[in-house]
């Protein structure tokens, strides 16, 4: 099970820092992905976390603005969100991927157990 916490209402140039919490498996014998999805629009994949604790980035969007970490003692999963803009704005997910041998990607097909989301507003 994956829990998500830390979404809310930020202002542009804004910060937040994102949770995945996990029971019921180690965070660190699979990869994490971060996922999201604003209205109307298709889910998308923000960035992978793997085993080794590399990250892999979707959009070119979140570049350089996103990046993500794990503590090991919570098995949670942090993603940590810099310079955030009104695009931003979507439901985010975290989701675990389906096999623990695999590389990081972004496909949603590849994830197996997903969190209920945490909304992250980004207006003024």
């Amino acid at each position: 099970q994956l829990v998500e916490s830390g979404g809310g209402l930020v202002q542009p140039g804004g910060s937040l820092r994102l949770s995945c919490s996990a029971s019921g498996f180690t965070v660190a014998d699979y990869n994490i992905g971060w996922f999201r999805q604003a209205p109307g629009k298709e889910r998308e994949g923000v960035l992978c976390m793997s085993k080794d604790g590399t990250d892999t980035f979707g959009p070119d969007t979140v570049k350089g603005r996103f990046t993500a970490s794990r503590d090991d003692a919570k098995n949670t999963v942090y993603l940590y969100m810099y310079k955030l803009k009104p695009d931003d704005t979507a439901v985010y997910y975290c989701a675990k991927d389906f096999t623990p041998f695999s590389l990081c990607a972004l496909q949603a097909d590849r994830y197996n157990s997903w969190g209920q989301g945490t909304q992250v507003t980004v207006s003024s």
